[in-house]
């Protein structure tokens, strides 16, 4: 049996987001559902987990390179 790639989390975050739009609409009482509060959670991990990972990636950058890169972002705009 072939394992199933899995989908990055900025795809899995856009599936997530339709799905509980589209559930939120259709539902007159959303808190009362169970499976759509499931779905929410879902969500929210994702986003925590997206969150996680770019504060991880920020701060293994380290300040220099930080700096560095916030100086050469800013003057094309200049």
């Amino acid at each position: 049996m072939a394992k199933k790639k899995k989908a990055s989390l900025t795809d899995e975050e856009a599936r997530l987001k339709k799905k509980v739009v589209e559930r939120r609409g259709k539902l007159e009482n959303a808190e009362g559902d169970a499976p759509f509060r499931k779905l929410h959670k879902r969500l929210k991990r994702v986003q925590r987990l997206r969150r996680r990972l770019a504060t991880r990636k920020r701060h293994a950058m380290g300040k220099k390179k930080a700096d560095a890169a916030e100086k050469t972002a800013a003057a094309p705009a200049a």
